[in-house]
């Protein structure tokens, strides 16, 4: 392990950031080729991955409903995507108001800030081209939506971007070469995932440094309030609304997903990256183990 006498500056890893952001980053509306025809027998999201796959239901549906799922699912992840980001963009602007402006790390979040907004036209595009509808917040939730900048702060920030992108982040690596998968899809992964990679970096970055001179109380209802994001993923990957579109029980789907074995053991797997983070800079604690757990982010 490297000491901290020799560990890099946050400023030092800014400008690494920054100089990768300048030799590898992407315009989505050219970079991806949307005129491009898709494939009637693929599928857009890989079939290990949607959330029926293994269970009686999905082994009832044709190939053709099986694409259709993965389509809807694709939609509702791609949806989540910009609210999340949008979130994330808004707590960065407010926490720079009270920054140095001429600091490299400042610089970066601008930076990210911008990644961050092509990634939403990406998805935003990536929604109509496959021809789905986006699945937009209820107005409660866009009052929760809205009011969540306010609360990601400090340490609060980084734990929830790495909720937002990690998990997201560690399936998609596993998925982006499938064979089944739709080539516009794969490009969208693709690069999705070349700049996460950076925003993780600086994210895991700044949980280091501020994890060791957090105050015990803080410190505490950080690390196990962080467990609510096992509750929220298993909301967003059994949305009742991408079932009730290809013409499924949504309820009787959703039970099926969330009990189903492959699904739970896919969820602990694109989770495990991030645990294994949070516990070792003190920040998965016995509450949000469990939360975690029972949502079926962590093995029984």
């Amino acid at each position: 392990m490297t000491s901290p006498a020799s560990s890099p500056t946050r400023s030092q890893s800014s400008e690494r950031l920054l100089r990768g952001s300048v030799k590898k980053s992407y315009a989505p509306v050219v970079d991806i080729d949307w005129a491009a025809p898709l494939d009637p027998d693929k599928f857009f999201l890989p079939p290990k991955v949607v959330s029926l796959y293994g269970t009686p239901l999905w082994d009832a549906m044709t190939r053709e409903q099986q694409i259709a799922l993965s389509r809807e699912e694709l939609a509702n992840t791609l949806s989540a995507g910009i609210w999340f980001e949008n979130i994330l963009n808004q707590a960065l602007l407010r926490k720079m108001m009270h920054q140095d402006p001429t600091a490299a790390a400042t610089h970066y979040e601008l930076t990210e800030l911008g990644d961050e907004t092509r990634h939403m036209v990406m998805f935003g595009k990536a929604i109509d081209r496959i021809g789905a509808k986006p699945v937009r917040p209820k107005w409660y939730q866009r009052v929760i939506i809205n009011s969540l900048p306010f609360a990601f702060q400090g340490a609060a920030l980084w734990v929830a971007a790495l909720i937002g992108e990690e998990i997201f982040d560690s399936l998609q690596r596993k998925m982006m070469d499938d064979d089944e998968l739709q080539p516009i899809v794969q490009r969208l992964m693709r690069i999705h995932v070349a700049e996460e990679a950076r925003h993780i970096q600086f994210a895991r970055d700044g949980l280091r440094r501020r994890v060791p001179n957090m105050r015990p109380l803080p410190k505490f209802v950080l690390s196990n309030i962080n467990g609510l994001g096992g509750y929220f993923f298993r909301f967003l990957f059994t949305n009742k609304v991408q079932y009730h579109r290809v013409g499924l029980d949504a309820r009787q789907a959703r039970r099926m997903a969330r009990r189903s074995p492959h699904r739970i053991q896919t969820q602990v797997d694109g989770f495990a990256p991030l645990a294994a983070f949070l516990d070792e800079v003190g920040l998965l604690g016995p509450i949000a183990r469990r939360m975690w757990r029972r949502s079926g982010f962590l093995p029984g």
